[in-house]
């Protein structure tokens, strides 16, 4: 038979309960907040410290949350401007050749990157360079990134040697952490760090989706004027 707890209890039954149960506030402490208390010293003032050190520590907790949103507020913004200067960049340049040099410019000067490839589709047209990747099979060409191209998201933290390879090749082994950005049908674009907790799985990918879809944009754009 199980006991329930009923109008039929007086003041008695429960001060007896809590004089054998010492750390019920301690199993229920948003109760001891809201006991009011008499003046007398005793027991009573242990339980009004116990009530302050409570709140103080939620104060606490509460002022450190409070920072933690504040700095990431900051860096969002910080990214933000980072994120609308590419966008100017890539508005001012008016040929695949340009558009493509000013997106590793951008990507190395403002976003601080080490390493920047970006592979595009298709037959050769821009001229060689150590950041470019041109893969005449398309995405038949990089089969280690059929499933990533195929759900057509953002990618970080710690890539496969054969990824990590395929895209930057002899400087493979100095990327420990790298995000990667689809861009449409035209290729992707990969950035990669020498700290592997630059990128992490599971970040935030809002800015990499912004930066992948200014990118593709411009893209599209230079290769439609040319």
């Amino acid at each position: 038979m199980t006991d329930t707890v009923t109008d039929s209890l007086d003041a008695g039954q429960v001060a007896a309960y809590l004089r054998e149960h010492p750390q019920f506030l301690s199993d229920y402490p948003e109760l001891a907040a809201k006991l009011t208390l008499p003046r007398e010293q005793g027991a009573a003032a242990s339980l009004a410290v116990y009530q302050v050190q409570s709140l103080r520590e939620k104060n606490v907790e509460l002022e450190r949350r409070l920072a933690e949103l504040i700095a990431i507020a900051a860096e969002n913004e910080r990214l933000m401007k980072r994120v609308h200067d590419l966008t100017v960049a890539m508005l001012r340049a008016n040929t695949p050749e340009v558009t493509a040099r000013s997106v590793i410019a951008k990507l190395s000067a403002d976003f601080h990157t080490e390493q920047v490839r970006l592979v595009l589709f298709g037959p050769a047209t821009l001229p060689p360079a150590d950041w470019l990747l041109q893969i005449p099979d398309g995405r038949a060409g990089v089969p280690e990134f059929a499933e990533f191209l195929a759900h057509h998201e953002p990618i970080s933290g710690r890539l496969s040697s054969e990824r990590l390879q395929r895209l930057f090749g002899q400087r493979a082994g100095e990327v420990r952490s790298a995000a990667v950005m689809p861009l449409g049908e035209l290729g992707l674009l990969a950035i990669g760090s020498s700290d592997g907790d630059h990128f992490q799985p599971g970040m935030g990918t809002l800015f990499l989706k912004m930066i992948a879809s200014t990118i593709t944009a411009a893209l599209q754009r230079a290769r439609d004027l040319g």
